[in-house]
């Protein structure tokens, strides 16, 4: 019914009746003149034509305001979604604050009974020295009373002076029977220290992380410039503990003492002092790590310092440091196991017979190939000084290819092999974005694209099969 009113108040508006639109008088008629016939209202087609106008312009706003419509439903549903995932956000935040809570309480427990261990070993050591006095009183006397015996033995022997040697040897028996028992009983308590103090580092590493993460949601370009040092030689007053002393030389020592367990551990290599690392148990050996890619989490692109002491988390990705890799590989022929998986799942591996320089070589690297299913870039790369990006040690001379390829290495010129280089999630498209990553590239062949890599260290009796593949965790 609208659009017909429309049309009709419009010839209402036209027809202009003399007697409705205003006062004036018509015009008189002239004589002999034929008078003019006028129409007081618009032409049906004018109408027609102004009706359908006003009709598409109805239809057009109609439409405009369901498209509105729409998009504001569409912007509604997106702030659900957003309001939703941030209500997740808190909660999973509030969940790891809170578990970094109950970790700072367990460390504080920890640490106070770490406290009260340490005075029972500090008693524990007086009572040896002093039974160990006692034990060489005892000897001095035996001693003694074997010179006097040698010096009766040339003349007769009363029966009262044999029993009376007699009770001396069986008093001396007993009392080395005694301190026997003791020293076995201190070594446990030794190892009981021992094994409460790797807890309490791993759980400090676990509430280090645990902070960590907190701070990546804060903060995540700081997290990804710099990685934390690793926990440096142990080189406090407990290192003259006899536990101390009595510490592996590396993991694979360890697994043949009956831990089968992978984790962080204490060990002593010959002529060094004892160090924190993590011991991969899941094969029929311990592997000493000294490199772990798993999931981007640490940037390897660090500085010579960084790369000397180690860097990283035990947990997840590291870097165990030169100076610490120096002193596994001198105690003997070590096997380097290199251990990959691409991105399609696939795992290979390659062992080396190692050798590290020391400092005053730049960490020189020696290899000579041993077994393995992996292609061998790594021969080229023999004789090498390790390089960074603040100490440039490579065969290029017009680059540093720890600055340009990213991370530090063994690189010969620029090579093929770096498994210290960026950790991308992607396989980049451009050529010299992908060098920058984490690489295997043999000579005239493709890349491979890596996913996990890890680098172990173990002597010669635990060296891989040509026909067996790494495992990594």
């Amino acid at each position: 019914m609208r659009p017909t009113l429309i049309p009709v108040l419009f010839v209402l508006s036209a027809a202009c009746v003399p007697g409705l639109c205003g006062n004036e008088e018509p015009p008189a008629l002239q004589l002999g003149a034929p008078a003019e016939t006028r129409s007081g209202f618009a032409a049906l087609d004018d109408v027609r034509l102004l009706a359908n106008g006003l009709l598409q312009l109805g239809q057009s706003l109609r439409e405009f305001v369901q498209r509105t419509k729409g998009q504001i439903n569409d912007i509604l549903q997106k702030l659900n979604i957003f309001d939703h995932s941030f209500y997740q956000l808190s909660a999973l935040a509030s969940e790891i604050k809170e578990e970094g809570e109950e970790l700072k309480k367990t460390t504080v427990v920890l640490k106070a009974n770490n406290d009260e261990i340490k005075d029972l070993s500090f008693q524990i050591n007086s009572k040896m020295d002093s039974i160990l006095q006692e034990k060489s009183r005892l000897q001095n006397k035996v001693e003694g009373l074997e010179n006097k015996l040698s010096s009766l033995s040339h003349g007769l022997v009363t029966t009262e002076q044999v029993a009376e040697i007699n009770g001396l040897r069986d008093v001396i028996h007993t009392q080395e029977r005694s301190i026997i028992e003791l020293l076995n009983a201190v070594r446990e308590q030794n190892d009981q220290i021992n094994h409460q103090q790797t807890k309490i580092k791993i759980l400090e590493e676990k509430l280090t992380a645990n902070t960590l993460a907190q701070e990546i949601e804060r903060m995540p370009e700081s997290f990804n410039s710099e990685a934390p040092t690793l926990t440096p030689f142990l080189t406090s007053s407990s290192t003259r503990n006899p536990e101390m002393m009595n510490l592996p030389t590396d993991c694979s020592e360890l697994f043949s003492r009956g831990e089968r367990v992978s984790g962080v551990y204490a060990i002593r290599p010959k002529g060094s002092e004892p160090f924190m690392a993590f011991c991969d148990m899941s094969k029929d050996y311990g592997l000493t790590v000294i490199q772990r890619r798993t999931d981007g989490s640490v940037n390897f692109d660090q500085t010579w310092e960084k790369y000397e002491n180690g860097f990283g988390y035990f947990q997840g990705e590291f870097w165990l440091g030169l100076r610490k890799i120096h002193s596994l590989a001198t105690q003997g022929n070590s096997v380097l196991h290199v251990q990959l998986e691409d991105w399609k799942q696939v795992r290979r591996s390659i062992e080396y017979i190692f050798y590290l320089d020391g400092p005053e070589s730049n960490y020189t690297i020696r290899l000579t190939h041993l077994s393995g299913d992996l292609p061998d870039p790594m021969s080229n790369h023999t004789g090498m000084m390790f390089s960074t990006k603040d100490r440039d040690n490579d065969n290029h001379q017009d680059l540093n290819c720890a600055h340009s390829n990213t991370g530090g290495w063994w690189f010969n010129a620029c090579g093929d092999v770096n498994l210290n280089g960026r950790y991308f999630h992607m396989r980049p498209k451009g050529r010299s974005e992908r060098r920058r990553g984490i690489q295997w590239k043999p000579a005239r062949k493709a890349s491979y694209f890596l996913k996990l890599t890890q680098i172990s260290v173990a002597p010669p009796s635990s060296s891989l099969t040509s026909s067996e593949t790494g495992v990594l965790l």
